[in-house]
């Protein structure tokens, strides 16, 4: 006997009991974005591994240390994605969708990272994505978090707190980093492992740094917003302006930063306390020289990415009230004629309910275990046939939550009687 079958370490199942907050999860953030005019596209899991050393960058800890990559019987090197904004901005760049058009869209979906596991970071992880590309002005900024706030909103979540920072135009942020990579030579003994790496590489990474030992050394470093050019200081007074006038309250974060260089002017993060190590639950801002890294023509672009794990837990920690997808209705059914009627009947009160969830006994079992079984579903209402009530084209109806009498009511008006109980409409 081998070793018992496990899934892969951080790579978790996902389980009825727990797949119903899933599913309203991703219902609201879907309706969110459909409602602001994005459109789903639907993406690979597995790209080329250039894409993502290009336009991640082939010295970050992603690319050298957490990728899922592999060759193919081909001989490519190819990827688990470990993001989605580099295949969505390849498949735009791919399919013509870039030039002289405006593009909203929106993708969800797992993503791979082998990283060490822990609460709210998993190697199999699912994020949704929005994107934005062909506008520059400040007021698709402005959208972007103003649709993440309603998010927050239409899933009743509380104390996610919004930080905002401008990076500034490349040359303006060239200048900063000369500073910023000056001052930490300066500083150079006092710089932990990582961040002594990165000095050379990746600078502006530093600032990011969650180590406490680095806090004095980060707290005395050239701030950004010191260096930011004229049009990128415009740009951010109006984005502010757009926050301000929505009531929407904010924090300016002059450490919120990232590393590459395609990234520019607007970043935002929505950040929480409750999650400890793990509380940033969404991440967004300006890529504007990313297209036109990986080959294609300039293009602005904004997107932003959120992960659905460290959102469940939040929605666990504040205990929001999550809608079950327990059945409404279980069928019990007994003898050969109930059986068979019955089978008939679950699909005639399926197509009558608009959004009926109703499980049928199969298997057949006693009139006891039966009832056991429909308990356990935590379906509110069981239905009974056995032969007598198919005979009589009867049905009883015993509640299962709840008050209310048994009683036994005719075939023709079990449909529109579970209708007004479960607040269902009746299809016409």
């Amino acid at each position: 006997m081998g070793k018992t079958l496990q899934a892969v370490r951080g790579m978790n199942d996902i389980l009825p009991d727990q797949t119903s907050a899933w599913q309203h999860l991703e219902g609201v953030l879907r309706d969110v974005v459909q409602a602001y005019g994005y459109r789903e596209i639907r993406l690979p899991l597995v790209e080329k591994t250039e894409l993502f050393r290009r336009s991640i960058g082939a010295v970050t800890d992603i690319v050298e240390k957490e990728m899922y990559t592999f060759d193919d019987r081909n001989g490519d090197s190819l990827t688990l994605r470990p993001e989605g904004t580099a295949g969505c901005v390849r498949a735009c760049m791919e399919h013509g969708m870039l030039h002289n058009q405006v593009q909203r869209l929106w993708y969800a979906g797992p993503m791979f990272r082998h990283e060490r596991p822990q609460q709210g970071r998993y190697r199999q992880f699912y994020q949704i994505g929005v994107e934005a590309f062909g506008m520059s002005d400040p007021d698709i900024d402005a959208e972007m978090i103003f649709m993440t706030a309603r998010m927050w909103r239409s899933l009743d979540l509380k104390d996610v707190t919004l930080q905002i920072n401008s990076l500034g135009t490349a040359a303006a942020r060239a200048t900063y980093k000369t500073a910023l990579v000056e001052y930490l030579r300066g500083c150079f003994a006092e710089l932990d492992a990582d961040s002594q790496r990165r000095l050379d590489s990746n600078p502006m990474r530093i600032l990011d740094s969650k180590n406490p030992a680095m806090e004095a050394v980060i707290r005395e470093a050239p701030k950004l917003p010191d260096y930011l050019d004229e049009e990128s200081r415009v740009h951010f007074a109006a984005l502010r302006a757009f926050l301000d006038d929505a009531g929407i309250a904010y924090a300016v974060n002059p450490r919120l930063v990232r590393g590459l260089d395609y990234y520019s002017k607007t970043v935002f993060e929505w950040v929480t306390g409750k999650l400890g190590a793990q509380g940033t639950v969404c991440a967004g801002g300006r890529f504007d020289g990313l297209v036109e890294y990986l080959g294609g023509r300039a293009t602005p672009a904004i997107g932003f990415a959120l992960g659905l794990e460290r959102l469940i837990a939040l929605l666990q920690v504040d205990a929001v009230d999550l809608p079950a997808h327990n059945p409404h209705v279980y069928l019990v059914l007994g003898g050969e004629q109930g059986i068979r009627r019955g089978m008939v009947f679950a699909g005639e009160l399926r197509d009558a309910l608009t959004g009926l969830r109703l499980e049928t006994n199969c298997g057949n079992g006693s009139f006891k275990s039966q009832f056991k079984r429909a308990d356990r579903s935590g379906a509110a209402i069981a239905l009974v046939i056995g032969d007598d009530e198919a005979a009589q084209a009867q049905v009883t109806l015993k509640p299962l939550r709840g008050e209310g009498d048994q009683q036994v009511l005719p075939q023709q008006d079990i449909a529109s009687h579970l209708g007004q109980w479960l607040g269902l409409q009746l299809n016409r």
